[in-house]
């Protein structure tokens, strides 16, 4: 069994608004990148929410996920990993980890991302456009512990630095698994990608 841990917690501080919420297509930001996370062959969701949590909550309403609250969504975003590890049911191979950010991610992608973990034995896969890696990444249950104990300061890519015999980079072809939208340009930017135009930009005044 795949769970994926989906990391919603952040303030949004460089938006000037929650971007998770800002209009993609017919839904919200989060509610695209959990649509295609549960079109996946992926198990049980898991979505870290932090003070937004009412928002997000309400554009995911009818999902078949379960909200994790980070009591610290200060922290890094190792912090909001670990609280998505301490939900995890027993019984997860692996665990798919996804920036809620993310937009443009694709359930094929996941998909791949599990076959390939399932076929090469490989106990991290991460995506990589051009050499450099990208998101949503899987890693093995085995990692859980050490996950949970270390690499405060560096997060995940201390994990993949101290096992670099165990990463399995696969290959793909967009740049979309190296884009989130962290400011404006970047929301720009991919909605330029989907639709062709120009969207009105957050008003900062309205930040959460």
């Amino acid at each position: 069994m795949i769970c994926a841990v989906v990391l919603a917690a952040g303030q949004s501080r460089r938006m000037g608004c929650q971007k998770l919420l800002l209009p993609w297509e017919a839904q919200t930001v989060i509610g695209r990148v959990v649509s295609e996370v549960l079109r996946s062959v992926v198990s049980d969701v898991f979505v870290v929410v932090g003070s937004d949590q009412s928002g997000v909550a309400e554009a995911l309403a009818g999902c078949p996920v379960t909200l994790v609250t980070n009591p610290v969504p200060d922290c890094d975003m190792l912090g909001s990993v670990r609280c998505g590890l301490r939900a995890l049911p027993e019984g997860c191979e692996g665990v798919l980890v996804v920036l809620g950010d993310q937009p443009m991610l694709q359930s094929d992608l996941i998909d791949d991302l599990v076959r390939a973990f399932q076929a090469f034995g490989r106990a991290i896969v991460v995506p990589s456009h051009e050499g450099r890696r990208g998101h949503p990444l899987l890693l093995s249950a085995q990692f859980l512990d050490e996950v949970l104990t270390q690499y405060d300061g560096i997060g995940l890519c201390g994990l993949l630095q101290a096992h670099p015999d165990d990463v399995l980079e696969l290959g793909i072809a967009t740049s979309e698994v190296l884009a989130d939208v962290d400011v404006p340009e970047d929301y720009q930017r991919e909605l330029a990608k989907l639709t062709g135009q120009v969207q009105p930009r957050c008003d900062s005044d309205s930040s959460p």
